[in-house]
C-alpha cells in the first residue's frame, strides 16, 4: 500500500519518505516568499509544485535507477524550473535565464557543486524546445514531462488552454491550436 500513496508537496519537501537526499523545505520556502509569479494564470505556484509532485512520483517509481543525489538534483530544478517566468509568449529564453538566476541566487552551499547540472535541468524546459528528446537523459525526459503533463489531462484543461490564452494575450482557441504537446 505504501508505494500507492500519493505524496502531499510538505511531505514531498521534508522528504518523509527518505527518497532523495536531505530536505528541499528551503527551496520551498524560498519559491513561496520570492517568486514572482506565483498568481499569474498558469506558470503559478500549482503548476510549480505540481510538476514537483510528479517528478516526486518519478523519483519513487526509479529509485533503483537514479541515486539519491539525481532525484535531489532533478527536485530542485522542478522547483526553479519556472522561477520568475513572466507569462509572456515568445521570450522563454529569457524566463529560463531568470529562473537560473533565481536558483543561484538561492542555492544552498551543500547543493552549489550540482549548481551546474541543476540549471541544465531547468534549461531543458524551454519552450519551444531546444533539445530533442533523444538527448535527454532519465531527469531530463522525467521533467519535460512532468512540465508539458497538464496539457494531457482533462481536469487541467481550464488552466492550461486558458490559463496560457491570458497570459500569453491569445484567444483560448488559438492556444489549443497551437498544439503544446508536439515535440
Amino acid at each position: 500500500m505504501s508505494d500507492q500513496v500519493l505524496y502531499a508537496v510538505p511531505q514531498i519537501l521534508r522528504n518523509d519518505d527518505g527518497v532523495y537526499a536531505g530536505n528541499l523545505v528551503y527551496y520551498g520556502r524560498v519559491l513561496f516568499n520570492h517568486a514572482q509569479n506565483l498568481m499569474h494564470p498558469y506558470h503559478n505556484f500549482r503548476h510549480m509544485f505540481h510538476v514537483l509532485w510528479l517528478c516526486h512520483e518519478a523519483c519513487r517509481f526509479y529509485k533503483d535507477v537514479l541515486s539519491r543525489q539525481q532525484m535531489r538534483n532533478l527536485l530542485i530544478a522542478a522547483l526553479f524550473h519556472d522561477f520568475d517566468h513572466s507569462g509572456m509568449f515568445g521570450y522563454d529564453d529569457l524566463n529560463i535565464e531568470r529562473s537560473i538566476r533565481g536558483l543561484r541566487r538561492h542555492i544552498l552551499p551543500n547543493d552549489a557543486p550540482c549548481l551546474d547540472r541543476i540549471a541544465s535541468l531547468v534549461a531543458i524546459t524551454q519552450y519551444p524546445y531546444v533539445a530533442v528528446p533523444e538527448q535527454l537523459d532519465l531527469c531530463g525526459k522525467i521533467l519535460r514531462d512532468a512540465d508539458i503533463s497538464q496539457a494531457f489531462s482533462v481536469a487541467w484543461i481550464q488552466q492550461v488552454v486558458f490559463g496560457l490564452a491570458a497570459e500569453w494575450r491569445k484567444p483560448p482557441l488559438e492556444v489549443l491550436a497551437m498544439r503544446l504537446w508536439r515535440p
